[in-house]
């Protein structure tokens, strides 16, 4: 296990302006607003600076945790024995890049970047207005809503591979498909995107994007701390209607509930920690597996000490 003191010292040494903090409180860079110190969190602010904190981390034998804005983590409450890279306001430049094309870094907020598409009179983002994330953790998902994907407008992504090479995919090679893409699973860091639009009128794309923020407010628990949906679609029906269907609606353990106003969110009432949500989700799973046989697929990403 590292020791971060010496690593954190070496680190501000090499990189005087990268904004570097110890004893991060996870919970305040989790949309569940759960979540431990971090040994260790960095803030870079150019693409340069992530591919050069990248190295620097790997020469100590050190593999990060790369963030977004957290919308779908659950983390420990423990002390969390990791170095914690955050992407998000200081990597958030955009620009315009052809008549239909936008390229952004991943670091900026789908809100934003829809708006910006809006304004641009580019239609096809809409859908992703009203999702908490970032570009790069939506492009790392194919995330989607109301009909639409990241599939549907993403060309290209520009990434750090495995060995930290600056890197291009596009087209079939980005493999997106539910909730899944080359880059699930991998240390791959995406850098920027791309992306293809169509042409269309600003105010109705701006109207459309109020009409599903009016949508999901009337359907969603969006005055609660939550991860968004918390079981991935299963093969056959939706996950919020099998836990409805089997009683758990509005069903709590200690400060996490089954969510009254949608069930396929696990919301924190207040004082959830990181177990209260764990064993919630458990009984979620073992009560729908046992009514139909369906086992629900966590979409939210869990992360503990090893």
């Amino acid at each position: 296990m590292a020791d971060f003191k010496p690593l954190a010292r070496d680190l501000r040494e090499k990189m005087p302006r990268l904004e570097l903090r110890e004893n991060e409180p996870m919970r305040w860079h989790c949309s569940f607003r759960i979540g431990g110190p971090a040994a260790a969190m960095a803030l870079p602010s150019s693409s340069e600076d992530v591919q050069a904190l990248c190295l620097f981390l790997r020469e100590k034998g050190v593999q990060p945790l790369v963030i977004g804005n957290g919308t779908n983590l659950l983390v420990t409450d423990a002390p969390l024995r990791r170095f914690v890279i955050k992407l998000s306001d200081g990597m958030s430049a955009l620009a315009r890049t052809d008549a239909l094309r936008v390229s952004a870094l991943s670091g900026i907020s789908l809100s934003r970047l829809a708006s910006a598409c809006a304004d641009f009179s580019l239609t096809g983002l809409e859908f992703a207005h009203g999702i908490p994330g970032t570009l790069g953790g939506a492009a790392s998902m194919n995330a989607g809503a109301y009909g639409g994907e990241m599939k549907n407008v993403l060309l290209s992504v520009t990434y750090l591979d495995e060995a930290l090479r600056l890197c291009v995919r596009a087209g079939d090679g980005l493999a997106l498909g539910y909730r899944h893409s080359a880059f699930s699973d991998t240390n791959a860091v995406i850098i920027s995107c791309e992306l293809r639009l169509a042409q269309g009128g600003a105010d109705a794309i701006h109207a459309r994007m109020r009409a599903l923020s009016e949508k999901r407010r009337a359907s969603q628990p969006l005055e609660r701390p939550s991860a968004g949906s918390t079981f991935k679609r299963p093969e056959k029906g939706y996950a919020a209607a099998l836990i409805e269907e089997a009683g758990l609606k509005g069903y709590a353990l200690g400060g996490a509930q089954v969510s009254e106003k949608h069930a396929g969110f696990v919301i924190n009432r207040g004082d959830a920690s990181f177990e209260d949500v764990l064993r919630l989700m458990a009984h979620i799973r073992e009560t729908v597996y046992g009514r139909t046989g369906v086992t629900l697929e966590p979409e939210v990403k869990i992360i503990r000490n090893a």
